[in-house]
């Protein structure tokens, strides 16, 4: 079967920002992003507009997801420790690796195959452009599906902190792709930004790792290339260290939380993590 010519150019890109070292750049042709400007979202998400829209957009969500998965175009394989999140007893940031377009609709699975989809919420962050420029249905759920999009306006970006402290306090989830950029089907952990680590911290909330695995399947898509099968490994809590200042435990969980990716990594595919640019944090090698 003849591969996407389109597809085969994104892979070489990620080959090329590897080799560079440059993990948080996206290698897709995304729409450019108008600025989110303040009060423009419902960040607190307590709006009857922003309920209504949001139960209109999951019912298609949940009917888009339904196919999807009936006709093989997402395949999950398993779910592995999801008693993480049925345990439970505040709200949490959820890292997860991003890869797909559709690794926010497995990540929907696992979300209500825990017990803890029946008292909290999920939140999703989003970049700008996600939120201001996607077209068609897809856009139509970045905009409406509890999400809490970033922005390139420090006053919006206020709106959006208030807003993140505000769920996770009140005990939901709020899932955050914290390589801030997605490589498709992208197999190794990337090094990660901060900001999901200072969410947690200043809000004393534990962080619930997710490292979804890939494999290839017998079928091909229509781009040539295997269809994967997933497994999403839910990993055990950590936890924000509360003596210290938010900037200093948020740095120790980003630290922990790659750990733990780099672990189910290592273990699942069983080989050494390694990268096309060397040490991607520049540390000595031990």
């Amino acid at each position: 079967m003849t591969q996407d010519p389109e597809r085969l150019a994104v892979l070489a890109r990620i080959e090329e920002l590897e080799r560079k070292g440059i993990f948080d750049q996206d290698v897709e042709e995304d729409p450019p992003g108008e600025t989110i400007l303040p009060g423009t979202v419902d960040y607190m998400q307590s709006k009857l507009g922003t309920k209504l829209r949001a139960k209109f957009a999951f019912a298609a969500a949940r009917k888009f997801l339904n196919k999807i998965l009936a006709d093989g175009t997402l395949r999950i394989k398993d779910i592995i420790g999801i008693e993480n999140l049925d345990n439970l007893t505040s709200g949490a940031v959820i890292t997860c690796n991003h890869f797909n377009a559709l690794d926010s609709f497995a990540m929907q699975v696992a979300y209500e195959r825990s017990s803890c989809h029946k008292t909290r919420k999920l939140f999703r962050v989003i970049r700008e452009g996600n939120y201001t420029s996607f077209p068609g249905f897809y856009g139509k759920l970045m905009r409406s599906c509890n999400t809490l999009p970033l922005s390139s306006n420090m006053a919006t970006m206020k709106e959006f902190m208030d807003g993140v402290e505000h769920h996770l306090r009140k005990g939901h989830l709020v899932l955050v792709y914290p390589e801030q950029s997605m490589w498709w089907n992208y197999r190794k952990p990337k090094p990660m930004k901060r900001g999901a680590f200072v969410f947690a911290a200043k809000a004393n909330v534990p962080v619930v790792p997710i490292f979804i695995c890939q494999e290839d399947s017998k079928d091909f898509g229509p781009d040539g290339f295997p269809i994967q099968e997933m497994t999403i490994f839910v990993l055990k809590p950590i936890l924000p260290d509360p003596t210290v200042h938010p900037v200093i435990a948020s740095q120790k969980l980003m630290e922990q939380n790659y750990e733990a990716w780099k672990e189910v990594y290592e273990s699942f595919y069983k080989e050494k993590l390694t990268y096309l640019c060397g040490d991607p944090f520049n540390r000595p090698k031990a």
